[in-house]
């Protein structure tokens, strides 16, 4: 059973909310950064991505005794929507409810993962969530489940797409019922949920999506190889956007389509491509080749979400980049201190 409750949240109180939230931490390149850093002396990435785990635990306290950010008086459930322009050019929205969640170790099968993990990353998070003793960012999360909302009126909290509302006790505790033998899908965040298993404070802050909505989309990452590997496919003219496999860009207008086994991402993987990047831009992966910055492209199509599950469930993982979840979440809306 995935056990949930309400939380007091910690939450900026400034008058211009989108000037101190940003991307999560894993997103954000080395000049983002500086970016972000520059937009507000309080900007949420000086915590997320520190000079020192240190100075983010010295900045959190500060910020609190300044009254920047605010600690809510009582425990509360939130329900999340965010309203987004995808990739393909279409807008959309994507549901879901934020709460404080129990961590399970995966061997319980209450909450599943899809993807591998690298200590680098992990080790990092843990120093963070040590210093500081705050979720700092939320995880997300996948519920084959159907929740409906109506009737919210004016959002508590609005920036850019995100819209928040409180709910109240007795949506609450439905949301708690409905929970009771779910099993939910680590969509983003697998780093930092096992970072939140190795700090032994179990609660973590989750954003729970319901998988029975049309905002809820995955969209391919491609893969750009400064070596393909000797990887050859057949010839085919150029595809349009809905790709009829994964296909191997050589440049010059030179297509190949791959054979294998398994899902796209896991038939590149067979081939050990060596200095791989990665983008969801189809174009930008094209023009790399092009450019001679790569000796190839692997386009791939999206992964499907039941596939993502079936992967779960029988106790696998998928590469790296499997899944393109958008939008990523925001950081900086809510944060759930740990004690």
């Amino acid at each position: 059973m995935a056990r949930i409750r309400p939380f007091r949240a910690l939450r900026y109180d400034v008058p211009d909310l989108e000037a101190v939230v940003a991307p999560p931490y894993d997103v954000i390149s080395a000049e983002e950064r500086r970016r972000y850093l520059d937009r507000s002396p309080y900007n949420v990435v000086h915590l997320t991505l520190p000079d020192s785990e240190e100075q983010a635990a010295n900045d959190l306290a500060a910020w609190q005794a300044e009254g920047v950010l605010v600690r809510d008086p009582e425990p509360s459930y939130w329900w999340l929507a965010q309203d987004y322009v995808g990739p393909d050019g279409r807008e959309r929205r994507r549901e879901g409810f934020v709460a404080s969640l129990r961590a399970e170790p995966y061997e319980s099968r209450v909450i599943l993962p899809h993807e591998r993990t690298h200590a680098g990353p992990k080790e990092g998070r843990l120093r963070l969530l040590q210093a500081t003793r705050t979720q700092l960012e939320p995880l997300f999360f996948l519920w084959e489940g159907t929740i409906e909302v109506d009737g919210l009126g004016e959002p508590d909290l609005r920036s850019g797409g995100d819209s928040l509302w409180r709910l109240d006790a007795e949506f609450g505790d439905a949301l708690t019922e409905e929970l009771q033998d779910a099993q939910l899908l680590i969509a983003d965040g697998h780093h930092r949920y096992e970072t939140t298993l190795a700090f032994g404070e179990p609660w973590l802050l989750a954003v729970v999506v319901p998988t029975d909505q049309e905002g809820l989309t995955i969209f391919p990452t491609h893969r750009v190889a400064r070596s393909v590997n000797g990887a050859a496919g057949t010839p085919i003219e150029r595809p349009g956007d809905e790709l009829p496999g994964p296909v191997l860009y050589r440049g010059g207008g030179s297509y190949e389509l791959l054979s294998g086994a398994g899902l796209d991402p896991e038939v590149v993987e067979a081939i050990h491509p060596d200095g791989v990047t990665y983008t969801p831009q189809r174009a930008d992966a094209e023009a790399a080749v092009d450019r001679g910055d790569a000796e190839g492209a692997f386009l791939l199509r999206p992964t499907r979400i039941e596939d993502v599950w079936g992967v779960a469930q029988r106790g696998g993982v998928m590469p790296q980049k499997s899944t393109f979840f958008y939008p990523k979440l925001t950081s900086g809306l809510l944060m759930h201190p740990v004690d």
